[in-house]
């Protein structure tokens, strides 16, 4: 396996003086925008991958929850009182590890469920599908809680990837309603919160970083939600984990191919972070403007083997591949927390 090496870094004070703007802290999700632009990164990511197949089945996953998403029946929504409670604690709105989740999210599953039915072929994925599909209900949301807790003691690794999505989307939604019906209102239903880690609106991991290219705001980053896709900005050169801005490295594949002037181009990294010993991947949009986080990590899985292999964790979470320890109880190190959802 070829040696992974890192290249030179600006210092955060560097950074700072480059970007001398206010940065706007988060980026919600666009209705129908968010899962269609996945989905066509996903196809596009699927040429010439080693996971061609994968890439294309989760395509047609990221096609229904779009459509599942346009029409999202009526939830239960949070009130004035809840913005109010969350705002003074500095918690998120819409905790997914505690915030009670609508039937209707189950509605979104099966609907997500029957429209890969109808595209995939007679063979061993589609009866896999198909016994998913009658599972019991009870089945369903044990596992739901395990995804939304990021434990995966008990977890149907094989199901997961079909329950996030059906979550994804139930979130997206959540996010997207809530800011209609109280955006306007006396306390903003989202902004920060006290933990820099985690997505301001529902609490979640993220699934990457991404260097953005805005106007007036170019090279900001921002974490990526893995759940609701919401986006808000943490600083460059800074561990997504332990938010230490020692040890910071980008690592990539051309990197680890020895190829120095390529490496200088590479469109997704993995920020190494040698204090705590975590990584999370960060795509850049100057490097190519048709970036999507969820959907470029899926598709470099390679580059968290090479990371895992010289010693680092990763922090985040991709539901469309995740992995794990499926035999260690909760109370086992590793088996719950930042890094037990992880994916490519």
């Amino acid at each position: 396996m070829s040696s992974i090496q890192a290249r030179p870094l600006l210092s955060p004070e560097e950074i700072a003086v480059r970007a001398g703007q206010e940065a706007q802290f988060f980026r919600l999700p666009v209705r129908g925008e968010v899962f269609a632009e996945r989905d066509i990164r996903l196809r596009q990511g699927a040429a010439g991958n080693s996971m061609r197949d994968y890439l294309l089945l989760m395509a047609d996953v990221v096609r229904a929850q779009h459509d599942v998403l346009q029409t999202y029946p009526t939830v239960k929504l949070p009130s004035a009182a809840d913005i109010d409670a969350a705002s003074r604690a500095g918690m998120p709105l819409l905790p997914v590890e505690h915030w009670p989740r609508d039937p209707a999210w189950r509605e979104g599953f099966t609907r997500i469920l029957d429209a890969v039915l109808a595209r995939l072929p007679a063979g061993p994925a589609r009866d896999s599908v198909a016994s998913l599909r009658a599972a019991d209900v009870d089945v369903i949301e044990r596992q739901a809680d395990r995804l939304s807790q990021n434990i995966t003691f008990g977890l149907d690794f094989a199901a997961a990837p079909f329950i996030g999505a059906a979550l994804q989307a139930y979130w997206t939604h959540m996010v997207i309603a809530t800011q209609e019906l109280h955006g306007k209102g006396p306390i903003a239903p989202f902004g920060r919160i006290d933990d820099a880690t985690r997505c301001p609106c529902c609490g979640g991991l993220p699934v990457a970083s991404v260097s953005r290219i805005d106007p007036g705001q170019g090279g900001l980053r921002y974490l990526q939600c893995s759940m609701c896709s919401t986006q808000w900005h943490m600083v460059r050169i800074k561990c997504t984990h332990c938010q230490s801005t020692k040890g910071i490295h980008y690592q990539s594949l051309q990197l680890a191919a020895a190829e120095a002037p390529a490496a200088a181009t590479a469109v997704v990294e993995a920020e190494t972070c040698d204090e705590c010993g975590s990584y999370l991947k960060i795509v850049r949009m100057e490097r190519d403007p048709h970036v999507e986080a969820m959907a470029d990590d899926l598709a470099t899985v390679t580059l968290d083997l090479l990371v895992s292999e010289a010693g680092y964790q990763r922090h985040g979470a991709n539901y469309m591949l995740l992995f794990g320890d499926p035999e260690s109880p909760p109370d086992t190190p590793g088996s719950q927390g930042d890094g037990a959802g992880g994916g490519g």
